[in-house]
């Protein structure tokens, strides 16, 4: 049997990403352009949903943890026409955490710590930050979610969630995962085998 339809949502933008903050598990909220971008992937999917005859009723409605996740889903289910409130909450698809290095620059890590730095960049996959995990670690506890999926879902959750799902989903290599692009502006739908961003 086929595994249900997922479709994706980043969060929208915080002050953090426009920084190059990494942010991780620290609870930061949205920007007004964060809140335009939710906004926007709102009305794109109930465009989306009203051209495929898709009821949302249907649907499960899962979000990260973390604040700008739930605000996201908040505003794209008011876009859509719907409570803001109609959805759960799981801890699995919360963003990777980058533990000591949350609310730092990579330029600030680079001059605290340049030999963990330099470790990370060789191989941002298996790499742990103290206190933090890495991708490879993360990329487990968000698959065993998606394994875990019975009915067609949407879920807004982080980047680098984003890149885990998309990472297993695609065959990806490993090193190929945290390097991947992850729009707070578009929606990722996974059907039948191939990805399409609305």
């Amino acid at each position: 049997m086929a595994p249900p339809v997922l479709y994706f949502l980043r969060h929208g933008q915080t002050d953090w990403n426009v920084e190059g903050r990494l942010q991780g598990q620290t609870d930061i909220p949205l920007n007004d352009t964060g809140r335009g971008e939710a906004r926007r992937n709102g009305l794109a999917l109930k465009e989306h949903f009203e051209k495929e005859g898709i009821d949302t009723a249907d649907l499960d409605f899962i979000a990260s943890p973390l604040g700008r996740a739930r605000e996201t889903m908040e505003i794209a289910r008011e876009a859509m026409g719907l409570s803001r409130d109609g959805y759960r909450i799981e801890q699995r698809v919360a963003e990777v955490k980058f533990g000591i290095w949350e609310g730092f620059t990579y330029k600030e890590i680079k001059a605290r710590d340049a030999a963990a730095f330099a470790s990370r960049k060789a191989d941002k996959w298996a790499f742990t930050p103290e206190d933090g995990e890495s991708y490879a670690t993360m990329s487990e506890r968000v698959k065993a979610w998606y394994d875990g999926l019975t009915a067609p879902t949407l879920c807004v959750a982080h980047g680098g969630t984003s890149r885990a799902l998309r990472g297993f989903l695609l065959g990806l290599e490993s090193q190929e995962i945290p390097i991947q692009e992850a729009p707070q502006d578009r929606v990722f739908r996974w059907r039948d085998g191939a990805l399409i961003w609305i």
